[in-house]
């Protein structure tokens, strides 16, 4: 069995169960995080909708905080979800501004290129992996 996460009619990700339970997980703990909604569910059945809105606004609060940090553990523990959250928000036709090429990340914070580049790179990894 697997799940579907949709906005409008469109599919963007079709995970497992398992999967999709994770990932939901992960999904509120940043949320309480951040302080905000992700714009996630709740799973109805085996369809979650995404409200645009909201979620390029976490979208872009958790890669700007991922960009930011500086901690080798929080970045470790964060890097794939933060990558997951990434393709599905690029599916959906949100680019976060944090990685738009003249956002740099500020001295002193966080790796700037080094962590977007890891970023990208598992992002686009894992885009070929998710089904829709």
């Amino acid at each position: 069995m697997s799940q579907y996460y949709e906005v409008g009619d469109e599919t963007l990700w079709n995970p497992s169960i398992g999967a999709s339970r994770l990932f939901l997980a992960q999904v509120r703990l940043h949320e309480n995080e951040l302080g905000m909604t992700a714009g996630l569910g709740p799973m109805d059945g085996d369809e979650c909708e995404i409200e645009a809105g909201a979620f390029r606004e976490y979208t872009e609060a958790l890669v700007a905080r991922h960009l930011r940090t500086g901690h080798h553990v929080v970045l470790a523990l964060s890097e794939g979800f933060v990558a997951t959250v990434l393709v599905l928000a690029r599916r959906a036709g949100i680019e976060p501004d944090a990685l738009r090429p003249e956002a740099a990340t500020p001295p002193g914070q966080g790796d700037g290129g080094a962590a977007r580049e890891r970023l990208e790179t598992l992002a686009a990894r894992l885009d070929r992996a998710m089904a829709r």
